[in-house]
């Protein structure tokens, strides 16, 4: 730390109790100086000689108290008029970085210009500040703490100002340039402590950090901080990524338990406007700052009830950045009062804007900006990344009891023009869902299940799936046929042609199959399978693959699909016939005629029971 010393007289200023100065000599002190509580008993010579606002003091003075002055706004208070009353006896005064502008602001009140003596308080002051005080680092931000309780003098003095063109000039140096002491916490390399299997003894010099500052300058007052960033912003030579990294260290010093998604409240006004201020000076440039800070920005907005602007103004910036967040980022807490754990809102309202945004950027610009990424995500990669990040959120929050089946639903539905490669996760999420949420209807099962695509679940997904008893019928049937279509073609065979009873149930299948075996079976095909059904069914299937490979034989394809459609068809009304029976033997109502309530029943009782002694 720079410092100056004044004077060479010994200090004999001496302190009678706690509000009692008086100067120590031979000669009676004939003036009194209250500066708030403080008396100074002094001698009016040396002060007067170099302070034109004390001669006009005494001189406006009534002759009874022209020895008792009262100075009660003096900038500084009474530390900073004795630094003055020193000077002005010639004793020892030393100035440093603490001081030196309650001494500026103090002398300036006190009228201590050159006009009155030659090498005056005032003048002493700027050059010190100049020479030493603004050259210095540490100094320079020592100094603008300080220029804070000696507002509006500081200010009108432009001590504020030339602290901080000097703070954001030293930023914005080139950092080979860089010389002076400052602060960077990081842990060392290996070559640096000598650790390094590689080093050859010679300690080559560090280059500095781009970002060597930021840490110094998490020490100021919210207000100061955002003055220096928006100095070192107007200079335009600091990238936009470390004054992202600077707001990004500053919040993390200063706002407690931000990391960890948690807001104090015990002064909430304080911490709102921090919140708006850190959002005010994000920079303009996209990805200057994580996504992951932004979505904790987000939070704490929304548990400090930020302004709408500010809200707005990071769902926007979060949207664009969407491809970036995890899926812990966005388990934000939903508003006290709300029956949901966490605010799937917002997160509908990113993913929607995020989709919005993709479909209006402009196609040379987006085919730049997908040439950058990994070619493995191809060529809609930040859709792909924000599809998987979504169904990792949905199986999260499908641990939500009060999460109603809507929410879960239309988020995923706008993803679901996003042409992933795997629907694992997106399974996972609904496999989540429907085991914490057992009562729901089978409408509602049968919606979650639409809306994910069999045919894109990976082998260990469709060998749990088919084994899910809380999946629909009709979606095991769809996985278990997939699964030896797959079969099939990796072993050199033909996919076997699907009958039309059951290409009904696949996504996108035929429609033209047979009206009474898809009216019959359709509330079946909704339901819940036992395991007893999904063995019969892997039968089934089974013998459709032979049957497919008979028709390579010369089989005709309209005997095969009438063989498969009849066993399949079979294969339900057994389900809906045992149903009925243990439905009839748990009430002991067994009878004669309850095996025969239509005549469309009575029908299919011999493909019952011809299933039966199949399995």
């Amino acid at each position: 730390m720079k410092f100056m010393k004044l004077g060479s007289k010994p200090d004999s200023f001496q302190t009678d109790g706690d509000h009692i100065r008086y100067v120590a000599t031979e000669l009676a002190t004939d003036i009194v100086v209250n500066v708030g509580d403080v008396k100074f008993y002094c001698h009016k010579f040396p002060l007067l000689s170099k302070s034109a606002r004390l001669q006009k003091l005494v001189a406006t003075s009534n002759d009874e108290n022209g020895d008792e002055l009262h100075i009660q706004d003096i900038p500084g208070g009474p530390g900073a008029f004795e630094i003055c009353a020193k000077f002005c006896y010639g004793m020892t005064v030393t100035l440093n970085a603490y001081n030196v502008v309650a001494a500026r602001c103090a002398a300036e009140y006190l009228e201590m210009y050159e006009t009155v003596e030659k090498g005056n308080l005032i003048y002493k002051i700027d050059v010190f500040l100049n020479s030493s005080i603004f050259r210095s680092w540490k100094d320079s931000i020592t100094v603008l703490q300080s220029t804070k309780s000696l507002l509006p003098w500081s200010e009108e003095l432009k001590v504020v100002s030339r602290s901080l063109d000097s703070i954001a000039s030293k930023a914005s140096i080139d950092t080979s340039m860089v010389e002076w002491s400052y602060t960077y916490n990081r842990k060392k390399l290996p070559s640096e402590n000598g650790n390094s299997p590689q080093w050859n003894g010679v300690r080559k010099q560090q280059t500095v950090p781009k970002d060597w500052w930021v840490e110094d300058l998490c020490e100021l007052r919210i207000d100061l901080f955002k003055h220096v960033i928006t100095t070192i912003k107007t200079k335009g030579r600091v990238s936009g990524d470390v004054i992202g990294e600077a707001l990004n260290a500053y919040t993390m010093r200063r706002l407690p338990g931000f990391s960890k998604g948690m807001i104090p409240n015990n002064d909430i006004i304080k911490y709102r406007s921090f919140v708006e201020t850190i959002v005010w000076l994000l920079p303009a440039e996209k990805g200057t700052v994580s996504c992951s800070f932004l979505l904790r920005l987000l939070r704490a907005a929304i548990l400090l009830d930020c302004g709408e602007t500010e809200r707005n103004e990071l769902m926007r910036r979060i949207s664009q950045q969407l491809p970036e967040a995890t899926m812990t980022d966005l388990l934000i807490r939903a508003p006290a009062g709300e029956a949901t754990i966490y605010d799937v809102d917002i997160v509908h309202n990113l993913v929607a804007s995020f989709m919005t945004h993709i479909s209006q950027t402009d196609p040379v610009k987006k085919e730049f900006l997908e040439s950058t990424r990994s070619p493995k995500f191809g060529p809609d990669a930040s859709k792909v990344l924000v599809a998987k990040l979504i169904d990792g959120y949905l199986a999260e929050i499908a641990r939500d009891p009060n999460l109603p089946v809507s929410k879960f639903v239309n988020l995923a539905e706008i993803v679901s023009s996003v042409s992933r490669p795997s629907h694992d996760g997106l399974y996972r999420g609904i496999d989540m869902y429907l085991k914490e949420h057992p009562g729901i209807s089978k409408s509602e099962r049968k919606r979650i299940c639409r809306l994910m695509d069999c045919k894109k679940l990976s082998a260990e997904a469709c060998m749990h799936a088919v084994q899910n008893e809380r999946l629909p019928l009709r979606v095991v049937v769809q996985v278990l046929f997939f699964e030896q279509a797959r079969a099939t073609t990796s072993s050199g065979s033909s996919t076997p042609d699907l009958p039309g009873s059951v290409r009904a149930l696949l996504p996108g299948g035929s429609h033209g199959s047979s009206r009474s075996t898809t009216t019959n079976t359709e509330e079946d095909w909704d339901s819940v399978p036992t395991a007893e059904d999904i063995k019969a069914l892997k039968g089934e299937l089974t013998t459709l693959r032979l049957s497919g490979e008979t028709n390579r034989n010369g089989m005709a394809k309209t005997d095969i699909e009438r063989v498969a459609a009849s066993r399949m068809k079979g294969l339900a009304m057994s389900k809906i016939f045992s149903k009925l029976k243990s439905s009839k033997e748990r009430n002991g109502e067994i009878s004669s005629s309850d095996t025969s309530e239509s005549p469309e029943e009575t029908k299919s009782t011999p493909s019952v029971s011809r299933k039966h002694s199949l399995s």
